[in-house]
């Protein structure tokens, strides 16, 4: 089997077109689009993303109680002492930075674990849970390395906090009118520390990933080897595209 990534091996050497962005704007809608302008993370829960200051101003009265409850919970994670289930005081921070730096990584592996391509259905009833160990590293890029992947039922991370619940929710209803398929949800584990990362998906007919079932072992592969620059391979009519 081919590479799923273009640039697999080694880093490319010239930048690749994007084909979507995964980043949206809470607001409006609107998608980054990184080389004009990256968009700014919540400071608070650092999960919500904004356009502009205007958008982030205007969303706060909606995003207040999910915002504050996300950074309750990160404080009240700081004040663990450390064991194996917590081994750095950083861990929540570093958890943070994780996702976001792997942003389109972990949203390519969800679309291929949950087989939205074929099955577009499973959005709604599953979901992508990686387990991750931690290494005391100095550079942030090989703090974390994969320990496991599971497809779980999504009631697994939406049962426990209904407020992450109905985020997920007002999230899936806002890509269904745009005429996505739902919200592919994430979680990202290490130890008793976790982040939710939800993931707004085109319907099937406007993706044209290839379908890989070495997904594991590519998601692996660009994590351990402290790789930021994943551009998947995909089929179209105009022929091969990477990014």
């Amino acid at each position: 089997m081919a590479p799923a990534a273009a640039n697999y091996y080694s880093p490319p050497t010239h930048a690749a077109p994007k084909q979507r962005g995964y980043r949206i704007c809470d607001t409006c809608g609107a998608v980054e689009n990184s080389s004009i302008q990256k968009f700014r993370l919540c400071g608070g829960c650092m999960t919500t993303q904004y356009c502009s200051p205007e958008c982030q101003k205007s969303h706060w009265p909606s995003h207040k109680t999910i915002c504050q409850h996300t950074a309750a919970q990160m404080s009240g994670a700081k004040q663990q002492p450390i064991s194996a289930s917590y081994p750095d005081e950083n861990l929540v921070k570093y958890l943070r930075k994780f996702t976001s730096t792997h942003s389109s990584l972990l949203g390519w592996a969800g679309f291929q674990a949950l087989q939205l391509k074929r099955l577009p259905a499973n959005i709604r009833q599953n979901a992508l849970l990686i387990e991750l160990s931690y290494n005391p590293h100095a550079e942030s890029l090989y703090r974390f390395s994969i320990a496991g992947t599971h497809v779980v039922p999504r009631s697994y991370v939406t049962s426990h906090d209904p407020l992450v619940a109905a985020d997920i929710d007002r999230r899936e209803e806002r890509c269904r009118r745009t005429g996505g398929i739902g919200t592919l949800v994430i979680l990202v584990q290490c130890g008793g520390i976790s982040q939710v990362m939800p993931v707004e998906v085109d319907p099937p007919s406007k993706i044209s990933w290839d379908l890989r079932d070495d997904w594991a072992d590519v998601l692996r592969h660009f994590v351990e080897s402290g790789r930021t620059d994943f551009k998947p391979i995909s089929t179209t009519g105009r022929g091969v595209v990477y990014g």
